[in-house]
């Protein structure tokens, strides 16, 4: 089969594959769309079952950072890169610097950043090859690590959607389940602990999950349990496609809000959701502020601004999804994607305009 048949291809602009024998790298960079500018997105190490599996993830990814990027109003286009091989055990410094020399072939057609199974030390390493990597501190006390605020446009999301779900903007003894407590997930029980939720969590690594429970008074549930617990709000803070038919049948929380990219196994589950009266808020309009943050650091600018533009982008976009969804009756993730088209694709045209 032709990667321009695969399922998960998105009329991406350049797709480039890398296996250095040398380090055992194996990588994939997608680039779905530069209409809006040089595209960007985070670097990803997963140990993937198969090649099909990390290819299908990088072509959905690279398609979200897109309408992230365009949701977020942001100048920037969209792409994604994945590592195949688990970051606990394969991650080697020769290993990123290969990823370095991979990124920089490409001549600039990719920025990569930081994503999950890696951490800002790893894009250091990167950037000893390349200098199409961003998102870490060059000198102590710089900024570098987005993830604080990605977990701060989540918070603000999350926050949104109760209030236009649950008629409250306090969070105070709003149960909330939380699936993942890595670099993002943890932040966000942060801030949500910090505002008075009370939590529930699940997390693959006892250490992360033990340290929740000390840290939040959390209580922990296995990670199987985690979507049918009798709570107010479910955020998904791990990996993708885990909103799929048999977890909408186990939810009783009234909101979807969290970090994770792709919750949604399918489209048609946002309709679903939206019938059983459940508000999902479109993962990529919540989890845009670290690509924000990498955007204002590459120019140079304080994080007070990165901020600002942060609060107002997502608080912004999120009012004028829900409102398209009640007043159509449309899901919520069809209309954030009508949004985001109208911002990058100048020959788009939706329902709303026709009407």
């Amino acid at each position: 089969m032709s990667i321009f048949e695969h399922r998960s291809f998105d009329d991406h602009e350049h797709v480039a594959f890398c296996h250095d024998k040398i380090t055992g790298l194996q990588a994939i960079i997608a680039v779905h769309n530069s209409n809006l500018g040089q595209a960007m997105g985070g670097c990803r190490m997963f140990g993937y079952p198969s090649g099909d599996e990390a290819l299908n993830d990088v072509l959905r990814l690279s398609r979200g950072m897109t309408y992230k990027s365009a949701a977020a109003n942001l100048p920037v286009g969209g792409a994604k890169s994945v590592i195949l091989g688990d970051p606990r055990k394969h991650k080697t410094d020769e290993l990123m610097r290969a990823m370095g020399r991979f990124i920089d072939s490409l001549g600039g057609l990719y920025v990569g950043a930081e994503d999950s199974g890696m951490q800002e030390r790893d894009m250091k390493i990167m950037a000893q090859e390349t200098q199409h990597v961003a998102g870490f501190a060059l000198q102590e006390g710089e900024r570098g690590d987005p993830s604080p605020a990605t977990a701060y446009g989540v918070f603000i999301g999350l926050q949104k959607a109760v209030e236009h779900k649950l008629k409250t903007s306090d969070l105070k003894g709003v149960r909330i389940a939380i699936q993942g407590l890595g670099n993002v997930g943890y932040r966000l029980a942060t801030l949500l602990h910090e505002a008075g939720a009370e939590l529930v969590v699940s997390d693959i690594f006892a250490a992360n999950a033990d340290r929740a429970i000390h840290d939040f008074n959390a209580t922990l549930v296995a990670p199987e349990d985690i979507f049918s617990q009798p709570v107010d709000v479910v955020a998904p803070c791990a990996l993708g496609s885990v909103i799929d038919d048999v977890v909408l049948n186990q939810l009783q929380a009234k909101v979807i809000a969290g970090s994770a990219n792709n919750q949604l196994a399918h489209d048609d589950l946002g309709m679903a959701l939206k019938a059983r009266g459940i508000l999902y808020a479109p993962d990529y309009v919540l989890n845009a502020g670290g690509i924000i943050d990498v955007h204002y650091q590459r120019q140079g600018m304080a994080y007070a601004e990165a901020h600002h533009h942060i609060t107002s982008s997502i608080k912004g976009t999120l009012d004028e999804v829900f409102r398209k969804s009640d007043m159509s009756g449309r899901s919520t993730n069809v209309i954030a994607d009508e949004v985001a088209r109208h911002r990058f694709d100048p020959d788009f045209h939706s329902v709303d305009d026709v009407a």
